[in-house]
């Protein structure tokens, strides 16, 4: 039997990292992830997440391909990509469609009509732009909600969806795919990097219940809110962890470089009063926790996520990050824990996107969830979800 093998690649504003995966199956149970090879490389010619020198870049990815590729005894020819940056921005939109069967019955075919319905009504917002996930938040059949992601075989005169579009802008995509393809990794799809992330540091539990994943990343924050398992937003927002190291370096009058290790907790002494440097830690923070409340209101959502919120990514480390997200979301908080097998080559949360493209690409689903868009919805997103994920 062939092996089944998927790379995944994070490219994000402060490093690039790779990692490699096998699905090896245990017997009586479902194959689990083992991973071969990972690599790391410091990112150069990115800027919020997009490309401002694609020669860097390519010499970054280059790096990370190398150590991965040593580690894991092979070649690297295929890859799932994941997009980032401030360009990510979600739609929603609700489409419809007249039962076809001549006996009421709700067909693949009704399905995709309806889908297609949804993606028309937002066209317009897409003129620049590419969707990455379609993702079915709830079904619909003669005007009443039904309790399942799975409408086929019901009857009725009209089924209705409501959908949701992640999106990226096209040109942020096709440079990140071109830097890679120039190395001659064939890339064999695209995710958003807030849901690969997640799903591998939220258990299905929180997942159910109710929960904001914050990936607080160098130049940007990432989120996904879950809600009854399903994504129901993604958003990125203009700031980050770099800031905090800004704020240090002009309130403290210090070089960069020392102002990181003090954000970093590396750095100590009497010129450095621990109060201000909280202080100042701690305002930036408050700001970046009141842009996802404000998001979470918008989407009705405020104060209502029983799991709390999940804080991931290079920033999850920095001074009192739980406590300041627990009292500003005033919702409980937890730092983010990568589920992987045991004796794993990766521990750090920071590796969630590129960890979390692999489990994607060796789903046994992976062929009708290509790019979690609904096709005959023999197995949709949410039973990707459901069945294959921790």
């Amino acid at each position: 039997m062939a092996r089944r093998i998927a790379t995944g690649i994070d490219i994000g504003t402060h490093q690039v990292k790779v990692v490699i995966a096998e699905a090896v199956a245990e017997r009586g149970r479902a194959p689990k992830p083992h991973i071969l090879g990972t690599g790391l490389a410091e990112s150069k010619g990115l800027r919020h997440g997009y490309i401002v020198n694609t020669a860097d870049v390519m010499r970054s990815v280059a790096e990370a391909r190398k150590q991965a590729e040593h580690t894991a005894g092979m070649k690297i020819k295929k890859a799932y990509l994941a997009i980032g940056g401030i360009g990510i921005e979600e739609y929603r939109s609700t489409g419809e469609a007249i039962v076809s069967r001549a006996d009421s019955e709700i067909s693949d075919l009704d399905v995709r009509n309806a889908v297609d319905a949804a993606r028309e009504l937002s066209a317009p917002a897409f003129a620049n732009r590419r969707i990455l996930q379609e993702i079915p938040l709830a079904f619909r059949v003669d005007g009443q909600m039904i309790p399942t992601d799975r409408p086929q075989g019901l009857k009725g005169t009209k089924l209705e969806v409501d959908m949701l579009f992640v999106t990226t802008l096209r040109q942020h995509s096709d440079d990140l795919i071109a830097a890679v393809e120039e190395l001659g990794i064939e890339i064999e799809d695209e995710m958003a990097s807030p849901l690969a992330g997640s799903f591998v540091t939220l258990t299905k539990s929180q997942k159910k219940l109710g929960c904001v994943l914050a990936d607080i990343g160098s130049e940007t924050v990432s989120i996904v809110v879950y809600d009854h398992s399903l994504p129901i937003s993604v958003k990125v927002f203009d700031i980050g962890s770099n800031d905090i190291t800004n704020d240090l370096a002009l309130a403290l009058r210090i070089p960069p470089e020392d102002a990181e290790k003090l954000k970093l907790g590396r750095l100590a002494g009497d010129s450095y009063p621990q109060n201000k440097v909280n202080t100042i830690i701690g305002t930036r923070l408050k700001n970046i926790f009141a842009l996802i409340d404000a998001h979470l209101e918008s989407i009705g959502k405020r104060r209502t996520l029983p799991a709390g919120v999940i804080i991931s990514g290079g920033g999850a480390g920095i001074g009192a990050v739980k406590d300041i997200a627990k009292q500003s979301l005033k919702l409980p908080s937890q730092l983010a824990h990568l589920n992987t097998p045991e004796n794993s080559k990766v521990k750090d949360s920071s590796w969630a996107v590129a960890y979390g493209l692999t489990i994607w690409g060796l789903s046994s689903e992976r062929d009708s969830i290509s790019t979690l868009r609904v096709r005959t919805l023999q197995h949709s997103l949410i039973s990707f979800l459901k069945k294959f994920l921790p």
